[in-house]
């Protein structure tokens, strides 16, 4: 599905403000493979998010989406085949629409001739997916979305990345922002889309329930590497004190040695 060889960034090059983002980075993910992602803050993650999605282009290293070379490819380019979403709930909608319009352009791909585009299918088809979501936003269909709670816009943005049926999907911390009880809701309801859609993910938290709980690989980043990761039984054997403290001792490590080497 997605290979990433050798993949390296680093900002503001040659210049006294030049900083190394991710190293040497190489990993694959398999058909169906749903992968959480843990580190602090700086270690990477987002920019190997931005890296795959097209947002950056990296350093040096290549990126491959099945046997193609997608090194190059913009953003925009990609957006047919990776969906993603990110912590903040106010980004993906279109405020100002309604949730019909959202989702329509969600469908159709385009916002032009929007209204001639909201046929009795497409409506009916809509009410039937919003009923999944289990918010009742399948009668308020006319409702602005700026209107929305921050929840309900986050369980609404991921039906609209699912309507666009990406191959993969990017989700940055995609409850951080949320209460718990959305933050739950919208988890399960991405747990019940991509088994659904039989999709791959990749799946950034700080929430290490979330990151045990979720999927059948775990990789732990820190200081721009992939610096541990566990899949199959190594994975489900996992509890959340033995996560911390790996996270810990690796992140105090790796400080001790930097002070040794000053």
């Amino acid at each position: 599905m997605l290979r990433i060889e050798k993949v390296s960034k680093i900002f503001n090059e040659h210049s006294n403000f030049q900083r190394l983002a991710l190293t040497d980075i190489t990993l694959s993910i398999n058909p169906e493979d749903v992968i959480t992602i843990i580190g602090s803050n700086g270690a990477g993650k987002s920019t190997l998010f931005a890296i795959i999605s097209g947002a950056l282009k990296p350093s040096t290293g290549v990126v491959y989406f099945g046997e193609e070379d997608i090194t190059a490819k913009e953003e925009y380019q990609r957006a047919g085949f990776i969906g993603k979403m990110f912590q903040n709930p106010l980004h993906g909608t279109a405020p100002q629409l309604s949730i019909i319009e959202n989702l329509t352009i969600a469908i159709n791909k385009t916002s032009y001739g929007l209204r001639r585009a909201i046929s009795k299918q497409i409506r009916a088809e809509i009410q039937e997916r919003l009923s999944i979501l289990g918010m009742g936003l399948e009668d308020r269909l006319n409702a602005k979305v700026a209107t929305l709670s921050g929840g309900e816009r986050q369980a609404l943005t991921l039906l609209m990345v699912i309507l666009k049926k990406p191959k993969l999907l990017l989700l940055d911390e995609h409850t951080a922002a949320l209460d718990p009880q959305y933050s739950e809701k919208v988890l399960q309801l991405t747990q019940h889309f991509i088994s659904e859609e039989k999709l791959n993910a990749l799946i950034i938290t700080h929430n290490m329930n979330h990151a045990l709980s979720v999927g059948n690989r775990l990789y732990m980043m820190h200081r721009g590497r992939i610096v541990r990761q566990f899949a199959g039984q190594e994975k489900a054997n996992l509890k959340v004190p033995q996560l911390v403290d790996m996270f810990t001792e690796i992140h105090d490590g790796m400080a001790h040695d930097e002070i040794l080497l000053q």
